[in-house]
This record gives C-alpha cells, structure tokens and sequence, in this order.
C-alpha cells in the first residue's frame, strides 16, 4: 500500500477504506511513516473531515494500536465519563464516588491538565500519599473489592492517539472534530467502559465556542458508540464561567469534598448530578434522570459518596484524615485580594482568560511536563449576574510568592466585565443531552 496515495486520497476529499485507516495507524505506531507525511494526512483530515464510518475505522485501529484494559472480572455495567476540558471542572472527584456508591463500578483513567484545563490526576496528586500509578492487576482488584478506581492512563494504552496529537498540537490539526473524537473516544473504548457520558464543554473556556461547533463534536462521538457497540451519552454543558470557585489542585479537592460533605450546591454540583445520572441511565440503574439525580443526592445526604470517597483514598494511598483537616492539603504562602473597581454588575467572564490566571499561578501548565504548584490557584467569590461594590473582593489568589500572584490578577481583572446593567440572560447550564437512541 503507497501511503502517498493515501493522501492524495484524502486531499482530494474522497473516503479511505477500513484497511487504509488501518495501514496508516499501523505505520504510525510502529515508527514506518515520518513525522512529515502522517502531518500531511493529518491536515487533508482537517480540511476535507471524514465520515462517521471512517471516524469510527479511525477511533477503533486507535484503541487497539496498544493494550486494551479488559474489565470483564468487575462485575456489573462498568461506566467511564469523560470531559472536552474546562475550568474548576471537578466533577470527577464528585460523581465517581457517587456512582460507585450506589453499586455501579466506576474504573477510570484520567489525564493531566495541560494549558488551562485542570487534569484530574494532578488534583489527585495533590493530595499527600495519593498514588495514580495503578498497574492493570491492581486496578481489577480495586474494581472488584470498592467499585471505584481513579488512575493514570496506562504507558501502553492507545500508543497511536499520543503520537497523533503531539504531532497535531504542532501542525495546526488540533481543531478537527474526527480527529478529536477519534482521540477521545479511543482512549474511553480502550479503556473498558461498557457507557461512557461525555461533557462536552461550550462556550469562553472551552475548546468548542459555540453550541454548533458542540453539538457536531457531540453527535459525532455519540454516532460512533453506535459504530463500536458502546453505550455513549453526550451532554453539552456550559463554560462561560468557572464550573466552581475554587480553581486549582488542592483547591478543586476542598470544594469536590465540601460539595460531597453537603455543603456547596451550585453549578458545580448540578452538572455533577446531571453527569452522574446519565452514568446510572446508561448502566440500567435508574430509569429516569430525575431518578438519577435523586438518588446521587441522597447519597450525598446520608454519607455514603462521602464514605466512598474515604475507601478510594483508603486504597490508593491517600491521606484519608484530609477529608475533617484541610490544613494537610497543600496551600500556597502568598495570597491577594482581587477587588471591584467599580459599582456595577458581573455580566460576562472570559473563563480562558481566567484559565490562563490560574497558569501565572502556578496552578496550570505551560508546557508538557511543565511541574505544578499544587496549593495555588484561584477562589472565585462572584459568579456572573451578581451584583458588585467598588472595594468588594471578586476572587482571591495563592502562590508561592507575591509577583505571581499580582501577574494572575491581571488577568482576573480582565476577564470580569463589570457594568452598569445586569445583563438580561446568562447562557444555560445545559445547553443539550445527545442520546444514542435521539
């Protein structure tokens, strides 16, 4: 097979067959293609797109270009969520013990953050003693023993998708719709879920701006659960301000405990619930998502997500005594009070600006690799439509030194708009919830 051809193939807006797709993952795992001509295809991906078959031909050569993560031995419907990127997105923390506590097992492979986007395996990392370096033997175990696992990605799952996005993140071929949901998707279908709810984020701190743009990525990832006989569920959600008020490693783990303790309700945990109950949905628990959410709150109420959690920590490494003393979990020495300067009205947020604040911290990567400040970051004191005094603090901000923290006020300060007027709507919470069976 000429690769070259290939390409021209793709260039010239035709579909690639099964075998093609199959060639080029081939080459691109084994090291047989150069950098060059996969970039080439790549960027006639990006132009011409593809067809959900040839996404979902894409997505499966992907999952399988490494070890699969066979979960048969834990019994019962195994659900995975998986998040397009955000800021104060904590609900992992939240909705997996959840769902684990009402007897659907929750075994998860998460990512780092990189730029903006908090990664759940950094918040988890801040935690004293928390291990996220599960092998596959211990992760069945754990499935078997607590139903609940928040691990690493394997360094042998979808070796293909780690090439094509470093090689896409420096070619200009991240914002393609088949190539995101073929790297997302791919790593969900390798991982072993039997349902996967996908948040789709929408909006100024998301990857997807627009709800158009959302809903295609949407469909498309919930198109090809049909293609690869997995239960999929997309929701589009909003990001046009901070999911929580605390945005940061250690941070993001006070405010998923307090909202498990009962304590925090809010955006945060109606998109936790929300999520969740769709994971139940899919796993046959519930018959309705009202049901659903029912059901997470009142164990949220009677202990039991909290206890769940506690068993995690418990057999991962954690410092379980974290959960009644805050002061274990790491907190940055420098702290500044971002204040109001004018009267007025919160009517609009740049959430990636307010993403980008969290990064002067300390709190978010640079670059790959980059090391992180686990006890810095940003607790917001405001929420777009409040109403705002000259003086009044809009957020405070942890470092480790003063500089820093006066760099990611700048940024805060831009990225809140104050006004005379309240504005007339904020956009929704839930933009849309994309069903196989819709």
């Amino acid at each position: 097979m000429n690769f070259v051809d290939i390409i021209i193939k793709k260039r010239d807006g035709k579909k690639l067959t099964k075998e093609e797709i199959a060639f080029f993952v081939k080459g691109v795992t084994d090291g047989s293609l150069p950098d060059y001509q996969i970039s080439s295809l790549l960027m006639a991906i990006l132009l011409n797109g593809m067809e959900a078959e040839e996404t979902a031909h894409l997505t499966m050569e992907m999952a399988h270009s490494g070890g699969m993560f066979d979960l048969s031995s834990v019994e019962g419907f195994k659900v995975d969520k998986h998040s397009t990127g955000g800021v104060a997105d904590t609900t992992t923390l939240i909705l997996a013990p959840l769902v684990a506590s009402v007897g659907v097992p929750v075994v998860k492979m998460s990512g780092r953050g990189l730029g903006f986007s908090g990664g759940t395996i950094d918040k988890l990392e801040s935690i004293p003693g928390f291990r996220v370096d599960v092998t596959e033997e211990e992760a069945l175990r754990f499935g078997r023993e607590s139903g609940i696992v928040l691990m690493s990605q394997t360094d042998d799952l979808t070796p293909a998708d780690k090439k094509l996005y470093a090689l896409r993140d420096v070619t200009g071929t991240v914002d393609s719709i088949p190539l995101i949901a073929a790297s997302i998707m791919s790593k969900k279908i390798a991982a072993g879920a039997d349902g996967i709810v996908l948040d789709v984020k929408c909006g100024s701190g998301a990857f997807m701006k627009d709800l158009e743009s959302a809903e295609k990525l949407a469909t498309t990832m919930a198109d090809m659960g049909r293609h690869v006989g997995r239960k999929v569920t997309a929701v589009i959600s909003g990001m046009d301000q901070p999911l929580g008020m605390y945005i940061g490693n250690s941070l993001e783990v006070m405010e998923a405990l307090e909202v498990l303790k009962g304590n925090v309700g809010g955006d945060l945990l109606e998109v936790s619930l929300i999520l969740g109950a769709n994971m139940l949905l899919l796993a046959g628990r519930v018959e309705t998502e009202e049901e659903g959410k029912a059901l997470l709150l009142e164990q949220i109420k009677n202990g039991k997500g909290l206890a769940k959690f506690r068993e995690l920590l418990a057999q991962q490494g954690g410092d379980v005594h974290i959960i009644d003393n805050y002061d274990l979990l790491p907190l940055s020495p420098a702290k500044l009070e971002v204040k109001a300067e004018k009267d007025g009205y919160i009517t609009r947020m740049d959430t990636a600006r307010i993403g980008r604040a969290s990064q002067e911290t300390g709190a978010g990567r640079m670059f790959k690799g980059q090391p992180l400040d686990f006890g810095a970051g940003i607790v917001m004191k405001k929420r777009t439509g409040d109403a705002i005094a000259t003086g009044e603090t809009m957020a405070v901000v942890y470092s480790e030194n003063e500089e820093k923290c006066r760099s990611a006020a700048d940024f805060l300060k831009k990225a809140i708009t104050i006004e005379e007027k309240q504005a007339a709507k904020q956009p929704p919470l839930i933009w849309k919830i994309i069903r196989q069976e819709d």
